[in-house]
């Protein structure tokens, strides 16, 4: 088997990352921050030994500004409905997930005015289109980082100064970068960080986070859902500080302590290592399918612009009908049709067919992507006989 669909989770994982759970099941096994005892003190410890590596990957200042969430859809909607009140504008993209787009519809029916700046079929835009669509009631620009389309990288350094000048709040999705891509918050100008755990970061699933910048006023950001956090029993009121005031239930703290190892193995690593092997793969199976003459490519050229993420069709031939022989016939297990991202597929020109979509691992070797283009180029050849 050939696994080439990390873009929707990642694997295999680091061993220590199944090890660290199975420990934690064993060994620890109690809830973090409800009770006295040890095991329950040792939890706890480990939740926040999480939030500091979190902290050193992505340059936090305070652990206690990144919370927990079940996964990045998550904690979108936590900054998008906790930040956006009728009358609010919002600015975002043409390239956006689901996970953005359809809590701004519904936010839109609500009173929001979304404003979408167009991208072009390679993904891009030109980061000053964005002061034409400022208005005095914009209050956050969403941009997601990397597209789980394309692998098209977005200059969010560039937009986050921009939000800035104008005292935008900015909040970047980094689904497809977090992990494999170098992120720095206050570099990067970014007031609100979504991640998830059970992609890039090499977690497992249902783990994920939002991360405050210190622009971001938490008294006025209004909790998803709120509950029991161990702190302040003895009110009916929910807690007004961090991380306490968005996390309200008992946490996936045995998710979490595998995704402590995941993280821990990437600062061991380096993302600037991890980003350059990606990328080197990235490369060799873009020209592989390029030479490929029924292979039709989408995305953008330079390496440097993208993350491992490659999205192609072949003519005549349907996303599907490649995906089913490539599984039952190659043995490579990949991601056909929308993506649940529509919108980049009407950037790009594949609504609503979609396209084949190729992601890759720092755990793929080169002979797999060798494999891969081998299994293309006969389907693309049987391809030639049915016409």
């Amino acid at each position: 088997m050939i696994y080439l669909d990390n873009a929707a989770t990642s694997y295999p994982k680091p061993k220590r990352v199944e090890q660290a759970m199975v420990n934690f099941m064993n060994n620890i096994g109690a809830s973090p921050g409800r009770s006295a005892h040890r095991l329950s003190q040792e939890a706890g410890r480990l939740i926040y030994q999480t939030r500091e590596n979190l902290a050193q990957l992505f340059k936090v200042n305070d652990p206690l500004r990144i919370i927990f969430t079940l996964n990045i859809t998550e904690a979108l909607n936590l900054a998008l409905q906790g930040i956006l009140v009728p009358g609010d504008g919002v600015i975002t993209s043409s390239m956006e997930h689901n996970s953005v787009m359809r809590p701004l519809r519904d936010l839109e029916r609500k009173g929001v005015k979304v404003e979408i700046i167009p991208c072009s079929s390679r993904g891009e835009f030109d980061p000053e289109s964005i002061k034409k669509r400022i208005k005095k009631n914009t209050k956050l620009i969403v941009i997601n980082h990397g597209s789980n389309v394309i692998g098209s990288i977005l200059p969010i350094c560039q937009i986050g100064e921009i939000a800035r000048k104008h005292g935008i709040l900015f909040l970047v999705d980094t689904a497809q970068t977090a992990g494999c891509y170098p992120l720095d918050m206050e570099k990067d100008k970014i007031d609100l960080l979504a991640f998830t755990g059970h992609k890039a970061l090499f977690g497992p699933s249902g783990t994920g986070g939002l991360i405050f910048g210190e622009r971001v006023n938490i008294k006025k950001l209004i909790p998803l859902k709120r509950g029991g956090t161990g702190s302040w029993s003895e009110f009916e009121e929910q807690p007004d500080f961090l991380p306490d005031k968005y996390e309200s239930g008992t946490l996936n703290a045995v998710g979490i302590a595998g995704l402590n190892e995941g993280v821990k193995f990437i600062l061991q690593e380096g993302v600037d290592k991890i980003h350059r092997y990606e990328l080197l793969l990235t490369q060799k199976l873009i020209e592989g399918l390029k030479n490929i003459p029924e292979a039709i490519v989408y995305g953008a050229e330079k390496r440097e612009d993208r993350v491992a993420v490659v999205s192609f069709n072949i003519q005549k031939r349907l996303p599907s009908e490649i995906g089913l022989k490539l599984d039952e016939e190659y043995g490579i297990m990949c991601r056909i049709g929308l993506h649940c991202s529509p919108a980049s597929h009407k950037t790009i020109g594949t609504f609503p067919m979609g396209s084949v979509r190729f992601s890759l691992s720092y755990f793929n070797q080169w002979e797999e992507i060798e494999q891969a283009l081998e299994a293309v180029k006969k389907i693309a050849k049987e391809g030639r006989k049915l016409k």
